[in-house]
């Protein structure tokens, strides 16, 4: 009796229930982990992230079961019980936040209510390098497309070149969900090295002269323009391409909370608490989906090698643009500031004005670069509308 007990135990643990797959992601998961703590790298996603992903691989423990959103679909009836085999799990029930799209449009709430448009205000025309920034979103479609994935897959791959986490997370819910974690970890991974990818491609795209430009400083916004703007840029997006409102209308409503000068509590606690309780079920959740059986595939490699193109090419598409102001304007743009409508606010930014100071010291750019890094955040969301209105 006493063996039979102990076999029983034994055949209901992990550790027998272990495959090949579940050992491979725990120790990738453990790299995730050592990159967040040990090199810093965008911790606060990347460690929910890899958490989540070890949590989800331990065998039998069932706290996420990936047939519940089998086919792109919630399920129902699994979640309300009435499957005997099954009995949903605590990731399975916040992942519902991630599935039906609310915890990025939260994110961007957030993002909103942390976000200055004075420098786009003022200056308009950073518009076109946030725009050309986007360029890197079609090339990497283009090659996906090539590779074989679906046109819903190549989309949510390609949209990592927007370099805006909450984006891509929700895009790849609505069209490719198996396609998640792979491309969830990809653009946080390749955000969290914009100041290693990102100052070659500069180099590269620019010379010595053209970043010591110094720009003039911009006129300064009145609070009416700043109530006012994010009020329009609702309005007329949305108008233009309804499938983009959840997005940007939330990312504008958490900036008009800031600016309007009467919802201070609001923007603080979107800014804080919101964004720090939506930060972590949405990492765990999405980390969670990496699971060994989906994860482990040569299209992963793929998505990872995708990515970095896509982000690539969108550093090269708004450098061009850079470029081309630069030479419109008569030397008055340093086509530096281009580089940061990759979005990934304000790092990008920071970047620019980097590698503008190593040039010249005294030059400053990063107020000059939040121009076209704020225009990249709305880039990217209207990018992802388009894609989502096309393959939705």
């Amino acid at each position: 009796m006493f063996i039979d007990a102990l076999r029983k135990l034994w055949e209901s643990s992990g550790i027998a229930g272990m495959a090949w797959q579940n050992g491979v992601m725990i120790l990738v998961a453990f790299v995730l982990i050592y990159m967040a703590i040990g090199k810093k790298c965008e911790p606060l996603l990347l460690l929910p992230i890899a958490f989540g992903m070890l949590l989800s691989n331990l065998p039998i423990a069932g706290l996420y079961h990936p047939e519940i959103f089998e086919g792109g679909h919630v399920h129902w009836d699994i979640i309300g019980g009435s499957d005997a085999n099954l009995a949903p799990g605590l990731l399975d029930y916040i992942y519902l936040g991630v599935k039906l799209g609310i915890f990025p449009c939260l994110i961007f709430m957030a993002v909103g209510a942390m976000t200055d448009f004075g420098p786009l205000i003022s200056r308009p025309s950073s518009l076109f390098m946030g725009a050309g920034a986007q360029f890197g979103i079609s090339f990497a479609f283009v090659m996906a497309s090539l590779l074989g994935f679906t046109g819903s897959e190549a989309a949510s791959i390609a949209i990592i070149g927007g370099a805006d986490g909450p984006t891509a997370i929700y895009l790849t819910t609505k069209l490719a969900p198996h396609l998640l974690s792979a491309i969830a970890i990809a653009a946080y991974s390749y955000m969290a090295l914009i100041p290693i990818i990102q100052p070659k491609i500069m180099k590269v795209m620019t010379t010595k002269k053209t970043r010591k430009i110094k720009m003039k400083q911009t006129r300064s916004v009145s609070k009416v323009e700043k109530v006012c703007f994010p009020v329009i840029v609702t309005v007329i997006c949305t108008l233009l391409l309804p499938s983009v409102g959840a997005l940007l209308g939330m990312l504008m409503l958490g900036n008009i909370f800031k600016e309007s000068g009467v919802t201070e509590r609001l923007s603080e606690t979107a800014q804080n608490a919101l964004c720090n309780i939506v930060t972590i079920f949405l990492g765990v959740t999405v980390g969670a989906t990496a699971i060994g059986e989906n994860f482990l595939k040569v299209q992963t490699l793929y998505i990872i090698g995708l990515g970095l193109i896509a982000f690539s090419f969108s550093t090269f598409g708004g450098l061009l643009i850079g470029n081309i102001m630069c030479a419109l304007t008569k030397g008055k743009i340093n086509p530096l500031i281009g580089s940061a409508g990759v979005s990934a606010v304000p790092m990008a930014a920071r970047v620019s004005n980097v590698e503008g100071q190593k040039a010249d010291p005294s030059n400053f750019l990063l107020m000059h670069a939040m121009g076209p890094n704020v225009a990249g955040v709305i880039g990217s969301a209207v990018a992802a509308g388009v894609l989502l209105c096309i393959f939705g």
